[in-house]
């Protein structure tokens, strides 16, 4: 790796380093792929004051994508999350369907499609093409290796991964996660892009799950394990961490909004890379086989309204 640690929640170039302005947001930011991630994304830069341009697979996803970022903006605004006029902000929102049509003058691209580690390639090496020599390439991919994604773009020095939580626009952290070829000065444009979001940062090296979907979806897995072997239902669990270990959500709720089916995808990349204690429960495949999966679904460890 050619830079040096940061501390958490310190990114490069703040306004308590520097003394001067607090960081600013990229003036142009890509976000491909517009699901519920990927429009979490756009809209925070968007907020942020960012000119942000959407990439889906077709027009019709690309206005569905538009119009949910549009309401989730007037629901902040009418809750007073949201100061600015929600349709200024809608303002700095475009779309498109080719990732061909990104603006040269893009600063920061992030990849939010789904944990396909063939279509994060093609898009990723798609989108090195479109942009400028310098425009920071990122991928929001929470388990996948980067290093292996980096093997396909030519300036693997320009990307690391910008792994956001969900939902988006009110999670408190970015993990930045590095290769061995990440360049110190990307790290610091990401560091300062995820301070200008108003959230704060990790920053952990390239690994199976790396920090947060490592842990989490080790704690995911064992509360399966336990509603499965019939130590207790999923409501007890959720309750004796939420109330006992003081998280915000229990693991199975989390499993749902995350969704199973997402989990799983991750589980068995972990198992593939990291071993046995990464071994998605029968019960696991079985809901998502019956097409229950969490939130979206209706129906998940909880039933959803």
């Amino acid at each position: 790796m050619t830079h040096g640690p940061h501390p958490a929640g310190t990114p490069a170039g703040t306004a308590e380093e520097s003394g001067g302005a607090p960081p600013a947001p990229p003036r142009v930011a890509a976000v491909i792929g517009g699901g519920r991630m990927g429009a979490g994304i756009a809209q925070s830069f968007a907020t942020a004051g960012s000119r942000v341009v959407l990439v889906e697979s077709d027009g019709g996803r690309a206005a569905a994508a538009l119009a949910s970022i549009g309401e989730s903006l007037r629901r902040a605004h009418g809750r007073g999350h949201l100061r600015e006029d929600p349709e200024a902000v809608v303002g700095r929102l475009s779309a498109t369907t080719a990732v061909a049509e990104l603006p040269v003058d893009t600063q920061l691209v992030v990849e939010a499609v789904p944990e396909d580690a063939a279509l994060k390639a093609r898009l990723l090496a798609a989108a090195e093409q479109a942009v400028g020599p310098k425009t920071v390439i990122a991928s929001n991919t929470s388990s996948l290796s980067l290093t292996e994604l980096a093997a396909v773009l030519q300036r693997p020095d320009r990307f690391l991964g910008m792994h956001f939580f969900n939902p988006v626009p009110a999670s408190a952290l970015v993990e930045l996660v590095t290769t061995d070829a990440t360049a110190a000065e990307t790290v610091d444009a990401a560091l300062a892009w995820t301070a200008a979001l108003g959230k704060e940062d990790v920053v952990v090296s390239d690994s199976p799950g790396f920090a947060s979907s490592r842990l989490g979806v080790a704690l995911g897995l064992e509360a399966i394990r336990m509603v499965e072997e019939g130590v207790a239902d999923a409501e007890a669990i959720d309750r004796a961490m939420t109330l006992g270990y003081r998280h915000p959500m229990g693991p199975l709720r989390l499993t749902d909004l995350v969704g199973l089916d997402v989990r799983l995808a991750i589980a068995d990349h972990l198992h593939a890379t990291l071993g046995e204690r990464f071994a998605p429960p029968r019960l696991l495949r079985e809901k998502v086989a019956r097409g229950e999966l969490g939130r979206k679904s209706g129906q998940g460890f909880h039933r959803w309204g």
